[in-house]
């Protein structure tokens, strides 16, 4: 069998590490390639002892003939080394945010760059594929959605494309702290998080205009507002998003059955989605641990007529990692599951 030969810019982090555990073991693709300058020279299983078992070498740039490349860069850092690996006929699945916003003026705003390729920007799909499956299929850019994006969107697409829900709506999300990123900051410090949870970024998160750009066009007559506030929870992994919104008068049912009507919505829009999972009992983040499930249970507090949507995704699986295989495997015509298959770990 031909396997797909791939290589990860920036295995260092925490989604690039995660990445290369999850290629290593796909068994339709050969990871041939992962760099990351601090680490360049060293073996990978010096830099994560979890990969002792592999003879991985981190080098600082992307050797051999690879087919498609993971840039787990941050923030600024892809659009110097994406639009180099186009050109050369790779396929790019990048997991930062530099192809995420469709519109370039929103980038100085809210990532504090003015951004130098916006024709890419045009080009790129974004990744999520219960949205853009076939959009993913025949993409060169491919550009992985943030991972409270991914928990809010999908907990919000139903509801948003039906028009049951009222524009205004409040997203409440609480992370762990890998969502972070490696980089030492006193305020990660496992000192500073334990026993404390924390609001942050009040003024407005990065992730709100990809929550609002994905939410908008679903239902552009909806006029959406959101309001989204992100909290710092003392965890490694997993993020729990909350959505409120008031209904629609007449677009449901009342009562018991409105709930029931509104599962069915749920369940019917996410039919074809193997790695959505819509509950009828509140979810956690423990039961998506380790895995590339979105959990969903939608339900309505009757006496306020409110839509209540909560999700819980791993962030750096369906948040991160496993979705840029799922979107790999879409790219290469792959199965969407393979090399996904594996259930939430627990306890």
């Amino acid at each position: 069998m031909r396997r797909i030969k791939a290589g990860i810019i920036n295995v260092t982090g925490y989604i690039g590490a995660e990445l290369a555990r999850l290629l290593c073991q796909h068994p339709q693709v050969k990871l041939s390639s992962v760099t990351g300058r601090s680490a360049a020279g060293q073996r990978l299983s010096d830099v994560f002892g979890h990969f002792a078992s592999t003879d991985y070498e981190v080098k600082a740039e992307l050797e051999g003939a690879i087919e498609v490349a993971f840039s787990a860069m941050p923030h600024k850092g892809s659009v110097d080394v994406v639009p180099p690996l186009l050109a050369r006929g790779v396929r790019v699945i990048d997991v930062s945010a530099d192809f995420r916003l469709k519109d370039a003026s929103e980038y100085p705003e809210w990532y504090g760059f003015a951004h130098p390729a916006p024709d890419l920007l045009r080009q790129a799909v974004y990744g999520l594929p219960e949205l853009h499956r076939d959009e993913i299929r025949s993409a060169s850019l491919t550009a992985n959605p943030g991972c409270y994006s991914t928990g809010a969107i999908l907990a919000l697409a139903p509801a948003v494309k039906e028009g049951v829900i009222c524009p205004e709506v409040v997203v409440d999300s609480k992370s762990g702290v890998s969502g972070a990123g490696r980089t030492l900051d006193p305020l990660t410090h496992y000192s500073e998080v334990n026993e404390s949870v924390t609001a942050y970024a009040l003024e407005g998160h990065r992730h709100l205009p990809e929550i609002t750009q994905e939410l908008r066009a679903l239902n552009p007559e909806l006029s959406l507002s959101v309001t989204f506030v992100p909290h710092l929870v003392p965890m490694t992994r997993g993020i729990l998003t909350s959505c409120y919104a008031r209904l629609v008068d007449g677009k449901l049912a009342r009562g018991a059955k409105a709930k029931d009507e509104l599962l069915q919505l749920y369940r019917e829009f996410y039919e074809n989605a193997p790695f959505v999972q819509v509950r009828d009992k509140p979810c956690r983040t423990k039961d998506a641990w380790g895995s590339n499930f979105c959990l969903i249970y939608p339900t309505i507090d009757e006496r306020t007529e409110t839509l209540i949507a909560i999700s819980c995704i791993d962030n750096l699986g369906k948040g991160g990692a496993g979705q840029a295989v799922q979107n790999m495997n879409l790219m290469f015509g792959l199965p969407e599951t393979s090399g996904l298959e594996s259930l939430p770990i627990h306890p």
